[in-house]
């Protein structure tokens, strides 16, 4: 179906009375909320994209599709309340077919500001599907056929993701609670550590402990596909190791371009492709820079694209842009003081 989507306007909990059933927010733009950069093609160039777009399957790897409070200032507010806004309007423009949708994950401080409470955690994957569950465009993903199905009546798959699984602590048992729940790709740690292993932010990575050695063959039996995007190296190169199935790096860069713990070395996405992994480009501020192009733009994300596809190949690499609806460097500002959301 390509950029011809049925969506028919529909719009977070319309089902309720704002101000009297909660409290309501002026939110960002969906749509021209700053210029637009238009890519100059020819007629016979866009002609090509809008039949890629109708015949190919396009999928958004992590991407936060949310829309922000206009002030900056209320997103803590908002993020306590536990009732975030799906960006309806904004994916049914973007053209995409499936997204991985991360949710609030470390943002979900409901109840506590260090953020990945279990219950938070539950409140907010709760309120987000129970929206969801009064509109008809888009699809709670739960296998590839949901995808498959969105491209071809029209609608959007939206894969529930976590970015860590800090919330299971050290209960395993958890990981098929939040299957149950629709959970279908996980981290398994953030930039901090965890009792599965170290996150990217630690300068020691001590890489994956007996728990997450656990943590990965239940994920493997259960379907939930495993994501090492904010994992140090040895932790990521563990996962490739331990998981019989293929992982995912969904939203990084590399660090031979940019020389940033938040991105992977070579030899780690090698290894991601050798064993049938895959890559997703980020393009959320200050990550996917280059020596060429130091202010992130376009063309530094596809200068990272590039170059992994020559390293381990286009089967191997996509996009995951980390994006949101709203002022993206104003949310890092934010919470810049409170916690690591690198």
């Amino acid at each position: 179906m390509g950029t011809h989507k049925q969506y028919t306007g529909y719009r977070s909990y319309q089902y309720l009375e704002e101000n009297l059933d909660y409290k309501s927010f002026t939110l960002a733009k969906e749509i021209g909320r700053v210029p637009s950069r238009q890519v100059a093609l020819s007629p016979v160039e866009e002609q090509r994209v809008q039949e890629l777009l109708a015949q190919h399957i396009a999928i958004s790897m992590h991407d936060h599709p949310v829309v922000m409070p206009e002030d900056t200032s209320e997103i803590f507010e908002q993020k306590r309340r536990g009732r975030d806004f799906t960006g309806f309007a904004g994916l049914a423009a973007s053209g995409l077919d499936c997204i991985f949708d991360n949710l609030m994950n470390g943002l979900c401080t409901i109840t506590s500001q260090a953020g990945w409470k279990w219950n938070d955690v539950l409140h907010d994957l709760g309120m987000r599907l129970c929206d969801l569950a009064h509109q008809d465009f888009i699809i709670v993903c739960d296998g590839v056929r949901d995808i498959m199905g969105a491209h071809k009546t029209g609608r959007l798959a939206l894969v529930p993701t976590l970015e860590s699984a800090t919330p299971i602590e050290n209960e395993l048992d958890r990981l098929d609670v939040l299957y149950g729940f629709g959970i279908r790709s996980m981290g398994i740690a953030y930039s901090e550590a965890n009792a599965l292993g170290s996150g990217l932010r630690e300068s020691r990575d001590g890489g994956l402990t007996e728990f997450g050695r656990q943590g990965v063959r239940r994920m493997n039996k259960l379907g939930i596909l495993i994501d090492a995007a904010h994992c140090g190296d040895q932790t990521t190169l563990d996962i490739i190791t331990e998981s019989e199935r293929p992982i995912v790096i969904s939203h990084a860069g590399a660090r031979s371009l940019w020389n940033t713990r938040r991105l992977k070395p070579a030899n780690v996405l090698e290894a991601l492709a050798a064993k049938g992994g895959v890559l997703g480009i980020e393009a959320a501020p200050h990550t996917t820079l280059t020596e060429q192009h130091p202010r992130h733009n376009i063309e530094s994300c596809m200068e990272h694209f590039e170059y992994a596809v020559k390293l381990i190949g286009i089967e191997h690499v996509g996009f995951g842009p980390d994006t949101m609806f709203g002022d993206h460097v104003g949310l890092h500002h934010a919470y810049a003081a409170l916690f690591s959301i690198a």
